[in-house]
């Protein structure tokens, strides 16, 4: 229970004690929890029926997985976070890039754990004890979860394994025993309440499901999977087996939740809202394990994504710690848990959220694959650190620490890729040409590899690593 000393510097060997089976647990523990249970329920609320839904959401996580999962391969090899790693593609100023865009996928999954899991402790408490559903009820439910995450997230790694570890199993078995409390009242019929397709028409409200509820969850990791592989010791444990074990861990970890959740809002006949209908149609029996689920697994969760965005701050403010980091997100997340309650719909915010970060992520995650490919999984671990020693020179240091083709290759990608997304209070103008289907993963993708690959044609993606890089101290 020591506190973890590590922000986002190299892993010596010595500390990389970790294996695959770790990260299996880490992947399905902390993914059982009700901020990945309902994105189950949003092709539900799109006006999708149960086969629709269920194939929207399996057919996107396996797509979002074959992405993703070769990411944990890039920090295995660095021992440093993925986008520290990405400075070998994007520069060692330049991966301020991959900072960025973990910082903000963490963030909003960090406050969408604690507002959905906190409505629902809240919900069962009332049921159980009468405790009011007022504004204070829900200031209070808020703060204690956000204060357990913070604990877990500033203790680090090791803590947050062993409790991932726990929730394996305690989660699952809770989950079982959800499935037993809820099937009684099961229907497999779009709910009317609904309000018919989404985007009018079965095949573009599908797609919608697909992406948003379906293939954002792997995209979710684009920047964390490294988190965990970075402890994880290339000597002892092939490629092969940590890629099967990124695999297994992302399908397992998301879709066990995800089609749960999907389960159970058509019982709760949950279409324009989740957590309210789930508490409401729980029989009495399972008010208790809904109440465990709903904070044990929130706390995991969050600890996990709030853990993350503590390294990414760090990465950008070399100069704070990663403890004094964690701290700082941690209450820019809580103030977004509170807008997140009082200020935004609940289906608006999530397809909003997910859809946009899905498009600006997915050509970061794709010219940092290509540039691992490209170098065959070679990297000058030291020469990463250049930026967070507050330093200047190394392999990776191209023109003043940036690489322009990537940076270039990723905005034009990503500005793709809002130029095609379907959000319900914005339509890109894109989306005229693809007869109004949201292709904004794919198109955000195409263009940043696409453009990456022209740009640096010919060219070395990044120089050859040497044994001693250089760099010379900044006065």
């Amino acid at each position: 229970m020591q506190i973890e000393q590590r922000g986002v510097d190299t892993i010596p060997e010595a500390e990389r004690t970790s294996g695959p089976r770790d990260l299996v647990s880490i992947l399905l523990g902390s993914n059982l929890c009700l901020g990945v249970i309902v994105f189950g329920w949003l092709p539900v609320s799109f006006g999708l029926g149960w086969w629709a839904s269920v194939t929207a959401i399996v057919a996107g996580t396996l797509v979002g997985t074959l992405l993703t999962a070769p990411l944990a391969l890039v920090s295995l090899r660095t021992a440093t976070n993925l986008s520290t790693s990405s400075g070998a593609q994007f520069g060692v100023r330049g991966r301020l890039v991959g900072s960025v865009v973990g910082l903000l996928l963490s963030l909003g999954y960090t406050a969408l754990t604690v507002w959905i899991g906190g409505d629902a402790m809240t919900g069962v408490l009332h049921r159980l004890f009468g405790l009011p559903t007022g504004g204070v009820s829900y200031g209070i439910v808020y703060a204690v979860l956000a204060a357990a995450t913070v604990i877990g997230a500033v203790y680090g790694y090791r803590v947050l394994l062993r409790l991932s570890r726990f929730l394996a199993f305690g989660m699952t078995a809770l989950l079982v025993l959800g499935v037993a409390a809820y099937a009684p009242h099961f229907t497999s019929a779009a709910l009317p309440d609904a309000g018919g397709y989404l985007l009018g028409s079965f095949w573009p409200t599908w797609l919608l499901g697909l992406v948003a509820a379906g293939l954002s969850g792997p995209i979710a990791f684009i920047t964390l999977l490294g988190d965990y592989t970075r402890y994880i010791s290339p000597t002892r444990h092939t490629p092969r087996r940590v890629l099967h074990a990124t695999w297994l861990g992302l399908v397992a970890g998301l879709l066990v939740p995800q089609l749960f959740g999907t389960f159970t809002a058509y019982a709760a006949r949950a279409a324009a809202d989740y957590a309210g209908p789930l508490v409401a149609a729980s029989p009495g029996w399972y008010l208790v394990p809904l109440l465990l689920a709903a904070s044990a697994g929130s706390v995991g969760n969050a600890g996990l994504m709030l853990y993350s965005m503590g390294l990414d701050l760090d990465a950008i403010l070399p100069r704070a710690s990663r403890t004094q980091a964690t701290f700082a997100v941690a209450g820019v997340a809580t103030v977004c848990v509170f807008a997140g309650h009082y200020a935004w719909d609940a289906q608006a915010a999530m397809t909003s959220f997910v859809l946009l970060l899905t498009a600006i992520g997915t050509p970061w995650a794709v010219i940092t694959l290509i540039g691992f490919v490209r170098c065959r999984g070679v990297y000058d671990a030291d020469a990463l650190q250049v930026f967070n020693r507050r330093s200047r020179g190394g392999v990776y240091w191209y023109r003043g620490g940036w690489n322009w083709r990537a940076v270039v290759a990723w905005a034009l990608g990503a500005g793709a890729g809002l130029l095609a997304v379907s959000l319900p209070g914005y339509e890109g103008p894109l989306l005229r040409f693809t007869g109004g289907v949201d292709v904004s993963f794919l198109l955000s993708g195409l263009v940043g590899g696409a453009t990456y690959a022209t740009l640096t044609r010919g060219r070395v993606p990044h120089p050859t690593p040497s044994l001693n890089p250089p760099g010379v101290e900044v006065s």
